[in-house]
């Protein structure tokens, strides 16, 4: 690429799982009122600048979460399996309190990049098909701007590899609901520009 692909990773909406349960791959899982809201203020938030594209999870909330952006542009979203959430296993849907006392859930803390949920995936299987969905878009559109909705744990695992930053140091990169983390990928190299963005946008894309 001669020149560089702004990403703006976008972490849906609230929904009452967040930060209660251990969402994943659980469907049905809906914006609340608050996600709307949110979703919608996104949009707005977004006017003025030139997404070219808007790839988001195949999964609801994130879905929800992109639909304003797309309506305000009368853009498609494009859908790809590689930006849905980390595959929990047997862990998903159930809550983070209820999980506190498991050694399984203690080990994955701490040394995330070597514990694989119980039935679910290692998250550097997060880490590098996000990686390389990324990349791939990125020679898409090379030069654009695109808008890609994903998960909290997705975007974090995408953001340390491109940052060299090892996975189990993940806990230490906080991406809020409805936040705006801005990546920009170039031939060579990567810049993150910034995260958990709701403000001042035009700083980190130009």
């Amino acid at each position: 690429m001669s020149k560089p692909t702004t990403i703006l990773l976008i972490r849906h909406g609230s929904n009452p799982h967040v930060g209660v349960n251990v969402t994943g791959w659980r469907p049905g899982v809906h914006l609340n009122d608050a996600g709307m809201a949110e979703a919608a203020e996104l949009a707005e938030f977004l006017e003025g600048v030139p997404v070219a594209a808007i790839y988001s999870s195949p999964l609801e909330r994130a879905l929800e979460t992109a639909a304003p952006l797309a309506r305000r542009r009368s853009m498609e979203i494009a859908q790809r399996a590689e930006f849905g959430e980390v595959r929990y296993g047997d862990w998903q849907g159930r809550s983070y309190e209820s999980l506190r006392s498991d050694p399984e859930w203690q080990r994955f803390t701490g040394f995330r990049s070597s514990t694989r949920p119980p039935s679910g995936e290692l998250m550097l299987e997060t880490q590098a098909r996000m990686v390389a969905a990324l990349c791939e878009v990125a020679r898409w559109h090379e030069g654009q701007t695109i808008a890609v909705f994903s998960h909290g744990d997705a975007i974090r695992c995408a953001v340390m590899h491109f940052l060299g930053i090892p996975l189990d140091f993940h806990l230490r990169i906080e991406i809020q609901p409805a936040s705006i983390t801005i990546l920009q990928l170039f031939a060579d190299t990567a810049s993150v520009r910034g995260i958990n963005i709701r403000q001042g946008l035009q700083y980190y894309t130009d």
